[in-house]
């Protein structure tokens, strides 16, 4: 693992659209497990203005990204670094799609194979040890040390930092790919009204509904190992209650 090159990519957006939202920074790092040989950042003109609320989370203004390349300039050097690399990130999911939606509008093929991609926030999950698995809680989590503002360079950073913590217990490339292919077993809801509860205090109506939306291979998994528990009647209620549903 440690001679293994990988590449980390963050972007940061006018908002939280794939479809709708655009590019405003780019950062792309090359590295292994001892050392980041080389770093490409820019800021892009999204050429449409920078809502307030993405410029309070960012801090990259208008006036900023003024004069500054298009996509359509940047994506070919940005497609380059990442060809044939094994791409890591936070949610990378999201960046990638981006990188494709913004590719088709360039009318750029592109193609990420998913056996070659990283997300660590899986890895954060299969780790388990971190109260949330956001990038700023796992980096106070590891004790690394800050790089500035919330910019696209600095998130690749604390990303890679964050990265070779969370595959410390993997010797080879292959064993950490293979152990991805399967889901991840989470221990709380990481979205919507209930976040932050175990899926054993779901209501059983929620677990239902939750089941048939579109969420991740991990967070589906979660939700119906929980509910194959309820229908065993390994549940906390139900084992509080064994006879609830016989009827008298």
């Amino acid at each position: 693992m440690k001679k293994q090159t990988f590449v980390c990519v963050d972007l940061e957006l006018t908002g939280l659209s794939v479809e709708t939202d655009r590019i405003i920074e780019v950062a792309v790092a090359k590295f292994n497990l001892e050392e980041i040989f080389s770093t490409y950042e820019t800021l892009v003109d999204p050429e449409t203005a920078i809502p307030e609320a993405s410029m309070a989370i960012h801090h990259i203004s208008n006036e900023m990204v003024q004069g500054k390349p298009k996509i359509a300039e940047v994506l070919p050097e940005v497609l380059s670094l990442l060809k044939n690399e094994v791409i890591i990130g936070h949610g990378i999911g999201f960046d990638l799609a981006v990188l494709e939606k913004e590719a088709i509008r360039s009318g750029i093929h592109v193609n990420f194979p998913k056996d070659r991609v990283i997300d660590t926030l899986r890895l954060a999950r299969l780790y388990g040890q971190s109260p949330t698995n956001s990038l700023e809680m796992l980096r106070h989590h590891f004790n690394i040390e800050p790089e500035g503002a919330h910019r696209a360079m600095s998130d690749v950073v604390v990303n890679i930092k964050v990265f070779k913590y969370l595959t410390m217990q993997f010797r080879s490339l292959s064993e950490l790919l293979d152990r991805l292919k399967h889901p991840i077993l989470m221990k709380a809801m990481p979205l919507g009204k209930h976040k932050g509860r175990t899926f054993a205090e779901l209501p059983l109506d929620y677990l239902r509904w939750a089941v048939r939306q579109e969420f991740d291979q991990d967070l589906i998994f979660s939700l119906q190992t929980e509910l194959k528990k309820r229908k065993r009647g390994t549940g906390f209620s139900q084992s509080c209650r064994p006879f609830e549903n016989i009827d008298l």
